[in-house]
């Protein structure tokens, strides 16, 4: 090959801290690597102070980023597909997003193929999604239960299951003394420390947690264990995190604020402090802190919904706790007219935490070192390169674009 492929993504911009723009940035920076192809992208969901193109210095002009507001538009698009001719459109995030874009599909995939990399919670099956995924010539999606979804409701679309992955090179396991050290020196020596590190939003369940945890303080001494939680805690779409502790009285060291944007290197060691992250969202497309904990060998407490059941359990064993909704509730919006919401009992959680803290730390340290091979093998980033890589090639040579262009028609027939 002696082109190289060129790639147009559209996401949260690529550099910042989200999910979706980390794991858009592990893909672009994993096929940069091999040499193969080629980047343009448009960067959103933030504010910008100016939408001059990017580039970033390591990689040039192999890899452009275009600051954009909202997703872009179907204008910008179309600028964009022509101007800079690319091989392959690829795009991340909830479908909601991106209803624009489909309806100018007919115009995009004349030329160049879509790639849709899909985001999405529970069941039942959403079969209002049906016009959305037979819009792509190949949907990707984040989790098994994500795959499912997609086979079912539309099994005419081309269809994989790429899972997201982590930076082995930060979220690792640290040295046993020197993760005493570092609790020592913050007064977290000999405490059982739980790690909470997710957005504060309604179905993070971040207030259901404190008072949860208040009650398992109350059951093993206050003195014994601390929650720290890697939040805003007035995130105007989650609760007040502070107004809760002071309500509880959890004002002496029993929850602990982080809310200051930290290095990959500082999450990773705060990761390796605890004996326990906490994830009991009700709705979790993937849920990346159960994936960075586990890299790190540390055990996860979790429900098991979405995307978070793959990764805490590999189907034999658990990683922590895992722990089944004991409800279902279908909720809705005009947009998502039902979904699953799942629910875990306070019961279940705090069995679930008992049994983590009556674990002896060699244990939970035999089950830290399992699940980092677990995640070595299911979600390494070595793997998450190589399906990126697989299933851009095959778009590539069987869908082909431009004077190459196979396999699409802008119109159907129909009999009447």
């Amino acid at each position: 090959m002696s082109e190289k492929i060129k790639i147009f993504t559209i996401s949260d911009h690529p550099l910042s801290p989200s999910g979706v723009g980390t794991q858009t940035k592990y893909m672009i920076e994993a096929m940069l690597k091999t040499g193969k192809y080629r980047f343009v992208s448009f960067g959103g969901a933030i504010k910008h102070q100016e939408h001059q193109p990017q580039h970033t210095e390591e990689w040039g002009h192999d890899w452009v980023i275009w600051p954009v507001d909202g997703y872009g538009t179907a204008d910008m698009v179309r600028a964009m597909i022509h101007q800079q001719k690319p091989d392959i459109l690829w795009f991340m995030t909830d479908p909601r997003f991106y209803g624009w874009l489909w309806q100018i599909e007919n115009e995009i995939r004349q030329h160049v193929p879509m790639v849709y990399y899909h985001v999405w919670d529970n069941y039942p099956y959403p079969t209002f999604n049906r016009p959305y995924y037979i819009s792509n010539d190949h949907v990707a999606c984040i989790s098994k239960l994500t795959h499912d979804i997609v086979q079912t409701v539309t099994p005419e679309v081309e269809s994989s299951y790429i899972p997201h992955a982590v930076d082995p090179d930060f979220f690792k396991p640290m040295a046993l003394e020197e993760i005493k050290g570092h609790k020592a020196q913050r007064g977290l020596d000999g405490k059982f420390l739980c790690f909470f590190n997710s957005r504060n939003a309604r179905r993070k369940q971040s207030g259901t947690i404190i008072w949860w945890f208040k009650e398992f303080l109350d059951k093993i001494g206050h003195d014994k264990a601390t929650l720290i939680m890697h939040t805003d805690v007035k995130d105007v779409h989650g609760q007040d995190l502070e107004a809760i502790i002071h309500e509880l009285g959890l004002i002496n060291g029993e929850v602990l604020f982080s809310q200051e944007k930290v290095s990959l290197g500082d999450l990773a060691l705060a990761y390796n402090m605890a004996d326990l992250t906490i994830n009991i969202s009700d709705a979790e497309g993937f849920g990346l802190s159960a994936l960075e904990s586990l890299s790190c060998g540390t055990p996860v407490i979790a429900t098991l919904t979405g995307g978070l059941q793959d990764q805490i359990t590999d189907g034999k064993m658990e990683f922590g706790v895992g722990i089944e909704p004991s409800s279902k509730a279908i909720i809705g919006s005009q947009e998502v007219p039902y979904i699953y919401e799942d629910r875990i009992s306070k019961e279940d959680f705090l069995a679930g935490m008992t049994k983590m803290y009556e674990m002896t730390p060699a244990a939970r340290k035999k089950l830290g070192t399992k699940a980092i091979k677990w995640v070595d093998k299911q979600f390494g980033f070595d793997k998450y390169a190589q399906r990126w890589d697989d299933l851009f090639q095959h778009v590539y040579e069987t869908h082909g674009s431009w004077d190459t262009r196979t396999g699409y028609r802008s119109y159907e027939m129909r009999a009447f």
